[in-house]
C-alpha cells in the first residue's frame, strides 16, 4: 500500500477516536465551546490573556463550562460564586486533583501537592501536625527566623556596601528556614549541598513556568521526546536521591522518645503504621 495513503488513514482514523473521545463525555460535562480533534479548544485561547478568554466564554456559557486542552476536558469556574461554591461550600467534594503528565511522571501520585483521596488527606494532616510540633504558626518558630536573619545580614555585610544583586541570597533564607526544620539542621550559604538544591529548584520553577510544559501536561506523549522536561525530572530524581540520603542518616541515629525533625517524625509514624498492621 502506498505510504501516503497508510499516513492519511492513520491521521483520519485519530481524527475520528478524536472526535468520538471528545463527544462520548462531553453530555455530562457542563456546556463549552466545541474542541477541535486532537487540539481541542487551544487555538480559541489567547495564551497572552487566558482570563479575557475566560471571561468571554462565561458569558455565553455561564460562569461554569468546559474546555478541551488537547484531548482532555477541563471544568473552569470563574468568579467568585461559582469558585466560593465549590472549593468552600462543597470543599470536601472538590478537595481532588485532576492528574497531570509531568507530576505523575516525576512524583507517582505521592507527596502531599499531587496526591489524592485518603493518601492526601492522611499526608496532609500529618505535615500539618508534625509542621505546627516545630513552631509553624508560633512564635516558637521566631529563634529559627531570627536565627537566620542574623546569618542572613552576615552574609551581606561581605558585600562590603559594593554593587550587588541579593535575590539569591534573600531566597536562601527562608529556604534555610524550612530545611532547619525538615533536616534539623540550617546550611552554610556556601554550603554546596544547599547551592545546588537551590540551584534545582530555581531551575525546575522555571522550567515548570514555560509553555512547553504546559504542552507535556496536555499531551503526555512528548514525554518521550527530548525537551527542558527531562531536565526537570533528572532534578527532582537527583533531589530524591539527597533526600534518601539525608532518611538513611537519621535511620541510624533515630531516637523514637527525642525527634529531631520532620524526617524523624515520618520514620516514627512509618514505623507506628507498621506495627498497628495485622
Amino acid at each position: 500500500m502506498d505510504p501516503v495513503l497508510v499516513l492519511v488513514f492513520g491521521v483520519f482514523c485519530l481524527l475520528l477516536l478524536s472526535f468520538w473521545r471528545q463527544n462520548s463525555g462531553r453530555g455530562k460535562l457542563p456546556p463549552g465551546p466545541a474542541p477541535l480533534p486532537i487540539i481541542g479548544n487551544i487555538l480559541q485561547l489567547d495564551v497572552k490573556d487566558i482570563s479575557k478568554s475566560f471571561t468571554s466564554f462565561s458569558k455565553v456559557y455561564g460562569p461554569v463550562f468546559t474546555l478541551y486542552l488537547g484531548m482532555k476536558p477541563a471544568v473552569v469556574l470563574h468568579g467568585y460564586e461559582a469558585v466560593k461554591e465549590a472549593l468552600v461550600d462543597n470543599g470536601e467534594e472538590f478537595s481532588g486533583r485532576g492528574k497531570l503528565a509531568i507530576p505523575e511522571k516525576t512524583n507517582k501520585g505521592l507527596g502531599i501537592l499531587f496526591s489524592n483521596g485518603k493518601h492526601w488527606k492522611e499526608m496532609r494532616r500529618f505535615s500539618l501536625m508534625t509542621l505546627r510540633n516545630f513552631g509553624m504558626g508560633k512564635r516558637s518558630i521566631e529563634d529559627r527566623v531570627q536565627e537566620e536573619a542574623r546569618c542572613l545580614v552576615e552574609e551581606l555585610k561581605k558585600t562590603n556596601g559594593s554593587p550587588c544583586d541579593p535575590t539569591f541570597i534573600l531566597g536562601c533564607a527562608p529556604c534555610n528556614v524550612i530545611c532547619s526544620i525538615i533536616f534539623q539542621n540550617r546550611f552554610d550559604y556556601n554550603d554546596q549541598s544547599f547551592l545546588t538544591i537551590m540551584r534545582r529548584f530555581n531551575e525546575n520553577t522555571r522550567i515548570m513556568s514555560s509553555p512547553w510544559i504546559q504542552i507535556c501536561n496536555v499531551f503526555p506523549a512528548f514525554l518521550d521526546f527530548p525537551g527542558s522536561h527531562n531536565r526537570l525530572i533528572k532534578n527532582v530524581s537527583q533531589m530524591r536521591t539527597y533526600v534518601l540520603e539525608k532518611i538513611k542518616e537519621h535511620q541510624a541515629s533515630l531516637d523514637i522518645n527525642n525527634p529531631r525533625d520532620f524526617i524523624d517524625c515520618f520514620l516514627i509514624k512509618m514505623e507506628q503504621k507498621q506495627q498497628a498492621q495485622p
